[in-house]
């Protein structure tokens, strides 16, 4: 008997970036000195303390199975770095750690998305959304954005596109692949709106700890009834780990964590004892200072990528990527992505990664290496197009 495929998997999105990396990782293999800046992984690792707590936690032997919730002083120590760091007081017990940022997502569109139900995302999105949407049974809408609204949603957009099947919206400040914020009005617009047409607000807040604005602030300060999905990966550097949170109203804890309990047993216990540390302030410290390092990445690769003839239409304020406009050089991303990866050795992700509306004219870009290496990333993507 041949295994017949389910048909959702003909309606699962590929995550091109995956792609681009296993080429990337095939011609590093080969001997060729590929620059990446495709995937979105921090160059930087789990702080020093992290790795210390983490193996003493297994010295004393902590790595058994934990509460499907999250152990409760790694709950505790998220809710406070809410307030210390990013503006809202959160009681602990709505904290739920999860299996990484995707494990939170799970978990959220299987609480809250029946058969047949659809989401509204912005387009340009990080791509898996829509994927695990569709795991729930949901759907995926997609609203064009333009960078005259820095590639976010607006609550206009909302009710331009609410429907009888909607059921919420997955919103992301910072977003991927942009980098850029929801303004603090437009965000409190888009909450409102959605209040008032009973619906959610999932949102994606994973880049939250590395924006270069003044204030960071989450959205929970504007209203404490959103799901917020959070990770350790970006800010904290800790992607391997596989370590997220999420938020929720207080009515969500008990069935997200009776879902959490069957689908994924525990998060990693070693990894959330390890976690302890990432909010020590001598962590904290550290990681304001990787923070740094990446906006002084972010102002050479924008002004570098200006200067050799691309747009950045929108300019990040978070994370680290460049949503860069090609058209001066090509009207076909995918196209100039293959020239820059084979004869440049340097690796982008092509627009169509992140929905249709921009994906021929764009491309994204991970400063997530140092300096020197994005000059040379420059230079030879220059020499490839300019000469």
């Amino acid at each position: 008997m041949t295994a017949q495929l389910a048909h959702r998997l003909q309606h699962t999105q590929t995550f091109h970036a995956m792609e681009i990396f296993k080429r990337t990782l095939a011609l590093q293999s080969l001997g060729r000195d590929i620059i990446s800046l495709g995937i979105g992984e921090p160059d930087f690792t789990a702080a020093p303390a992290v790795l210390e707590a983490m193996k003493l936690a297994a010295d004393k032997g902590l790595g058994k199975y934990g509460p499907a919730a999250g152990i409760m002083p790694l709950r505790e120590a998220i809710a406070q770095f809410y307030a210390d760091q990013l503006g809202a007081r959160v009681d602990p017990h709505r904290v739920i750690v999860t299996n990484g940022a995707s494990g939170a997502l799970l978990l959220a569109s299987l609480a809250l998305i029946n058969p047949g139900q659809e989401v509204l995302m912005p387009d340009p999105c990080y791509p898996a959304n829509s994927n695990f949407i569709m795991a729930a049974g949901g759907t995926t809408k997609l609203i064009r954005t333009e960078p005259e609204r820095q590639f976010q949603l607006t609550a206009q957009d909302i009710r331009m596109h609410w429907t009888e099947r909607t059921a919420g919206v997955l919103i992301a400040s910072p977003g991927n692949p942009t980098g850029t914020s929801i303004e603090p009005d437009e965000l409190r617009g888009i909450i409102n709106a959605v209040n008032q047409l009973n619906g959610f607000v999932m949102m994606d807040e994973i880049y939250l700890g590395l924006s270069y604005r003044d204030k960071r602030c989450s959205a929970l300060a504007i209203d404490d009834n959103l799901i917020i999905l959070n990770s350790f990966s970006k800010y904290f550097h800790m992607t391997g780990w596989r370590l997220g949170w999420m938020i929720v109203p207080p009515e969500l804890v008990a069935p997200i964590e009776k879902l959490a309990s069957s689908l994924m047993i525990c998060p990693p216990t070693l990894a959330q004892h390890g976690a302890l540390a990432c909010f020590e302030p001598n962590t904290i410290e550290l990681l304001e200072h990787r923070r740094e390092a990446f906006r002084a990445r972010r102002d050479f690769l924008v002004q570098g990528l200006e200067a050799i003839g691309f747009d950045i239409p929108a300019k990040p304020d978070g994370a680290f990527y460049v949503y860069a406009d090609i058209s001066r050089f090509s009207n076909d991303s995918d196209q100039l992505v293959d020239v820059l990866l084979e004869k440049a050795g340097v690796a982008l992700v092509p627009g169509i990664d992140f929905g249709p509306a921009h994906a021929k004219s764009k491309v994204r870009l991970a400063y997530t290496i140092g300096l020197d290496r994005l000059e040379d990333a420059v230079g030879r993507i220059d020499r490839c197009l300019n000469t």
